[in-house]
Formats: C-alpha cells, structure tokens, sequence
C-alpha cells in the first residue's frame, strides 16, 4: 500500500480526506486554511492510495491543537480508517509511518488522544502498536505515547473546569478550524440555543498555545459549554442535545 504525503503543494488538488466532496463548504475551506499555516509548523498528512479509505496527521508536539504539554514528541491529531479499509492492517501503517518519522527526527517518542467515546482512536490498536497510557482526563479521554527510552512522557495541562467557567452563563462553543466537521457542528449548537432560549457565544481559539491555555475538555478543539460546565466535546443529534439538556437543569 502506497501512502500518499500530503503537503502545501499539493492539498488543494488531494483534499485532506475529510469533506472530499464538499470542497465548497465552508468547513473544507476553513480546514484547508487551517492545514495551510500547519505544513508551516512541521504538518505531515498521509492518507491510503488505491481506493482504500484512512489518513493520518500529525505534527510536532509544541504545536499540537491538544491542550497537552508534548514538546519533543510527535503528536498525532487524527488517526482515522473506515469503510472497507477497516481490519486490514492499515491502521497499524499508518502509525508505523508516524513512529518512523519520529525516530528519523531524533524526537522523543509519538504520542496521541485516545477514547472510546466519538471522534478518536481507540486505545486497543495502540497498544498493540506499543502505545501506553500516560495520563487522563474526563470524562474518558486517554493520553497514549509511545517513548523512545526512557523520555518524560506527555502530559494534560488540566484544570477543565476552572477554564470551563470562564465562558459564564448560557451556551458557548469553543473551537478551532482543526475538523471540517466542527463548522456543522457550530451551526447545530448556535441553532439549538435559540430554539431553547439560551444565550450564545462562539469563541475560536487560533493558535495551539490558545488551545493549551483555554480548551476546557481535553479534546482540545472543540468543546460545548453550557453554564460555566463542560457540555459536549462532539456533534450531538437533536436527540442526544435534548437529553443533555434535561440532565444538565436536573443537575
């Protein structure tokens, strides 16, 4: 299986995986921007040639949109197979691209965030690619590194609901550019606390030491706060919005 590298000369005419047929929505233009500055900073993306369906990115830990302390490490973003492409070994691939990198760099190991909630890699395929846990956050987020040696591993900065109570009352979302998906996501949000009556903010965060200093959950970008309290770090269906919201005024 022949990877295909991603880079500044040639994403416009790629794509980045996700949004390949929504090259004129807004949250592929805005992620394409985003990518842009990344290769800047050390970005590599590599998705799956013929046919198959995955990608992987990734980026010096200094720069990471996690809100981690990883410098020296190279940090994963996303790690993403799907489809037809799943079970086939193409996850491990993918990370093994990584780790080559890492080492060929002279950095101190990979790290990434994992979960088995929605939008993140689950830790099984880690560790048996050689990633283990090195810290967590609520509600099930896993920080997972593979050292080199013996390294200081990575580490959360912390603190989620002392940032979370910064954004006040009412509805907040806190992102970034970093997913196409997000754009819709915000749109969902932004439409559902006008239809409940709640106030509304949209905070971007536009840099990684933004994200380190302000995300209050550990995925880093993007969150939902509602009230000063962690809401959501993901897309929610009406359904699931709805559910949330009576749980949260139970509470």
């Amino acid at each position: 299986m022949r990877l295909i590298d991603v880079d500044a000369g040639n994403v416009e005419q790629t794509g980045f995986f996700c949004y390949m047929s929504r090259r004129r929505s807004e949250g592929f233009k805005r992620k394409l921007g985003w990518l842009k500055a990344r290769f800047e900073e050390g970005m590599r993306l590599k998705m799956l040639g013929r046919g198959e369906r995955g990608f992987v990115e990734y980026l010096p830990g200094e720069y990471a949109w996690r809100p981690v302390d990883a410098e020296g490490y190279l940090f994963i973003h996303c790690l993403w197979v799907v489809g037809k492409s799943k079970g086939k070994g193409y996850g491990t691939k993918l990370l093994d691209a990584s780790v080559r990198d890492a080492r060929k760099d002279r950095m101190k190991g990979v790290a990434i965030l994992a979960s088995e909630g929605n939008w993140l890699a689950g830790p099984k395929l880690l560790e048996r690619n050689g990633f283990e846990v090195v810290d967590q956050a609520p509600p099930r987020f896993l920080l997972m590194a593979r050292r080199f040696g013996r390294s200081k591993p990575p580490r959360f900065t912390g603190e989620w609901e002392q940032k979370a109570k910064r954004f006040g009352k009412g509805l907040t979302v806190v992102r970034t550019d970093q997913c196409p998906y997000i754009d819709d996501a915000t749109t969902f949000a932004r439409d559902a606390a006008s239809e409940y009556g709640l106030g509304f903010k949209e905070i971007e965060l536009e840099s990684a030491g933004d994200v380190r200093e302000s995300c209050p959950s550990a995925y880093g970008t993007f969150s939902i706060v509602l009230d000063s309290r962690l809401f959501s770090y993901h897309y929610l269906t009406r359904r699931d919005f709805e559910q949330r919201l009576a749980e949260a005024r139970q509470g």
